[in-house]
């Protein structure tokens, strides 16, 4: 059975959203995802599979949940504190982008309704890419590695600060952990498409076990 991550914060303290948004949001909202995902796993054809292949095969209700699981354990490790960018990740964003804050702060603004923007890695093209997603998508299904999330449903933010957006989007941008982006960025460069799956394992073990015959079985 999944279970609701440990926040890696403490919700009295964090520098992004306050106390009553981490209460609803993390609270009810991410509980409840992975409630229903445990509710649409157990008699489906994924009952014995694990997240990861969960999260790249599923459709429908299934894969909203757990996509929507995935995305909120990795949003929040991108605040879970303001930490330093490495070099290597600061001279790929260099090189990657004209201006990668203005860039980004643009794309997580102008997404239509409820979504996520992403910073990811393509081991194909071996590029760093800004991605707009709806709803629970999420750039692992196309074979992006994600290395930064910021979360753009009106419930991540909308106690803090109403319909301002960009005023969240601020403050998300000048308290990310870059610590956790240059890592995850440095494991995408390592072990490519591998790396989502030891993330998976290492923030949800209690499914590490399933057999899927995928990398990421312990």
């Amino acid at each position: 059975m999944l279970k609701l991550r440990v926040l890696p914060f403490c919700a009295k303290s964090n520098a992004v959203v306050s106390e009553q948004t981490c209460n609803f949001h993390y609270g009810k909202h991410h509980n409840t995802y992975v409630n229903n995902f445990n509710n649409l796993v157990k008699d489906s054809e994924f009952k014995d599979a694990c997240f990861y292949d969960i999260l790249t095969k599923a459709k429908g209700g299934l894969f909203n949940n757990a996509a929507q699981v995935y995305n909120h354990d990795f949003y929040w490790d991108c605040i879970a504190k303001k930490s330093d960018i490495s070099d290597e990740l600061k001279k790929a964003l260099d090189k990657n982008f004209d201006d990668f804050k203005a860039e980004f702060l643009k794309a997580a603004t102008t997404l239509f309704g409820s979504g996520w923007c992403w910073l990811a890695y393509d081991p194909n093209s071996k590029k760093l890419e800004i991605i707009q997603t709806s709803n629970a998508a999420t750039p692992v299904t196309d074979g992006k590695i994600p290395l930064l999330v910021v979360d753009v449903w009106e419930h991540a933010y909308y106690l803090d600060t109403q319909n301002a957006r960009p005023a969240y989007l601020e403050k998300f941008y000048e308290n990310i952990n870059w610590e956790f982006v240059s890592q995850a960025y440095e494991w995408a460069l390592k072990e490519g498409v591998n790396s989502v799956k030891f993330y998976i394992k290492d923030i949800h073990p209690e499914l590490a076990k399933k057999s899927c015959g995928c990398s990421c079985k312990a």
